[in-house]
């Protein structure tokens, strides 16, 4: 009969066990060892696809340790096909609501700066803002603000939410907020240059956005920081892949869009 021997290795010494991860779709992670880092696409019976900034794909083996997560070491695995189980959710993280309908559009809107805002705004709150009929626009920038929002003639049952970027004090844009003063109207903002540093860099694979010296257009100097071609409309499109649901932003933005679209589709007063 064998002996039992206990392992008297000190705490301290004893090599931690390493997380197993499931390999989501979307999920973004480093190969140990490599330089390559991209999102899942795909995962099989002992193999992952992985996806880089570039469009680039490789296949790579699900062996222990293999990946990083966020600099941390992990054990890719198959996901779980119960993990679905669950309610579906919108990209939002709202509960789906399956055959709804898209309600009759409100009196109401959402005005953002522009394409790139609308776009991202409709890729995380487009269920949401169907079913409650909230219409999202974009300005082409906030210059004319007061003038727009005396054009639309907001009122208890056509309230305007807007969404404004680099709100921050002292900024012209925060000169130009503060000049709205409609009891029917709200404006916010978050405190980025553009809406691009709104998608979390993990998102994207890379450890942060790139600081632009002042004076550079700050998209062009992105894409060269990163080594992305100077397109800034396929790098745009590049980024919006790379948002899959609301766990792809900061939470500023995220706080800012839902209290907008609470203060547009709150109801009117008596």
């Amino acid at each position: 009969m064998r002996e039992y021997s206990p392992d008297l290795t000190p705490q301290w010494k004893r090599a931690k066990a390493v997380p197993q991860v499931p390999a989501d779709p979307d999920l973004v992670v480093e190969v140990a060892g490599t330089d390559f880092c991209g999102a899942v696409v795909a995962c099989e019976a002992g193999t992952v696809t992985l996806e880089d900034r570039f469009g680039k794909r490789r296949v790579f083996p699900l062996e222990p340790s293999a990946f990083l997560l966020d600099g941390a070491v992990v054990t890719l695995v198959r996901p779980s096909r119960a993990a679905a189980a669950g309610p579906a959710r919108t990209a939002s993280g709202s509960l789906a609501v399956p055959g709804a309908r898209a309600r009759v559009a409100r009196a109401g809107r959402i005005y953002v700066e522009g394409r790139h805002d609308a776009e991202l705004v409709e890729r995380v709150w487009g269920d949401d803002l169907r079913i409650e009929g909230v219409v999202v626009e974009y300005l082409e920038g906030v210059d004319d603000l007061p003038a727009v929002v005396a054009e639309f003639g907001p009122g208890p049952d056509a309230r305007l939410g807007v969404l404004v970027d680099h709100l921050v004090a002292g900024s012209k844009e925060s000169r130009i907020a503060a000049s709205v003063t409609s009891p029917h109207v709200l404006v916010v903002g978050h405190p980025y240059v553009d809406v691009w540093q709104a998608v979390k860099p993990s998102a994207l694979g890379i450890p942060a956005w790139p600081v632009v010296p002042r004076g550079q257009d700050w998209k062009t100097g992105v894409c060269r920081a990163l080594g992305w071609p100077e397109n800034t409309g396929a790098a745009w499109q590049h980024i919006l892949s790379r948002v899959g649901s609301y766990r792809d932003l900061e939470p500023v933005l995220l706080g800012r869009v839902e209290e907008l679209i609470d203060f547009v589709t709150a109801p009117a007063g008596p």
